[in-house]
């Protein structure tokens, strides 16, 4: 597999960064949250929204990045209504991968796996 070089990482890092608080509004994120989920500080979640195109993200945030988008994405084809959608994380959901806790509960965990269980949940629910 080829190696991502700086700058497209830099690039791929900045279009993410000026998508993501978007999403973390429509979520109803907290800013402690919302840097939970990029596996970073609070100071440095700040600091890259305010200046998306100096922030230097590594693989793991790019990776964040994508699964959190993707989640995004994947909810607002499943469910066409944007306050259905946008609110979907924070309902309580009775699926065994959920254990009657808020999708946000187990993507909060702060462990790469779990923002991927439920990017693969909803990849399921759409058949891919």
């Amino acid at each position: 597999m080829q190696q991502m070089t700086a700058e497209k990482q830099r690039e791929l890092g900045a279009a993410g960064l000026r998508a993501y608080p978007n999403v973390a509004r429509a979520w109803g994120l907290t800013e402690s949250q919302a840097a939970r989920l990029l596996g970073t500080p609070e100071s440095t979640y700040r600091r890259w929204k305010r200046q998306p195109e100096r922030a230097s993200l590594d693989v793991n945030h790019l990776e964040r990045l994508s699964l959190i988008l993707g989640i995004y994405k994947n909810l607002h084809i499943l469910l066409p209504r944007e306050d259905a959608a946008d609110t979907w994380v924070k309902r309580p959901n009775s699926n065994p991968l959920f254990e009657q806790q808020t999708p946000l509960d187990r993507m909060l965990s702060g462990q790469v796996a779990d923002l991927v269980a439920v990017r693969q949940h909803l990849d399921g629910a759409r058949g891919w």
